[in-house]
């Protein structure tokens, strides 16, 4: 497991999992902006086997504003990204980035309430998954 991560894994499976998610999302303000098949891109530029795995990008707007109003340049690192993939068990996996720890390394006192709003808001996301 990474330091780096919100991780959940879930008693269902990869479909259903991708298919919940924008729901939990969306109870804590955030919608889907993007959405990246890896499986298929790694097939199509590649042509080599992965499991399925998908990236998804998420957006809490009033959030992602007011860190736009603390540092700039806070864009490089929006939208907030999530991962589901399936597991080895054919069980699902979701991750969401810490923005707490990924923050950290900008040092800028004022993200510091946003990313543990963030952080708040992603815990709540994975464990209405399951």
């Amino acid at each position: 497991m990474s330091s780096y991560a919100l991780r959940r894994e879930l008693d269902m499976g990869f479909d259903e999992a991708l298919a919940k998610l924008p729901e939990a999302l969306k109870s804590e303000g955030f919608g889907v902006l993007t959405e990246i098949d890896v499986q298929k891109t790694l097939k199509d530029k590649l042509d080599v086997a992965f499991r399925r795995y998908r990236i998804v990008g998420a957006c809490n707007p009033p959030l992602a504003h007011r860190a736009l109003q603390a540092e700039l340049e806070i864009g490089l690192m929006l939208p907030c990204n999530l991962v589901v993939y399936e597991g080895a068990d054919g069980k699902s996996v979701v991750a969401a980035m810490d923005p707490v720890r990924t923050l950290a390394s900008i040092g800028l006192p004022a993200l510091a309430p946003i990313a543990e709003e963030v952080r708040a808001r992603l815990g709540r996301v994975l464990e209405r998954l399951g």
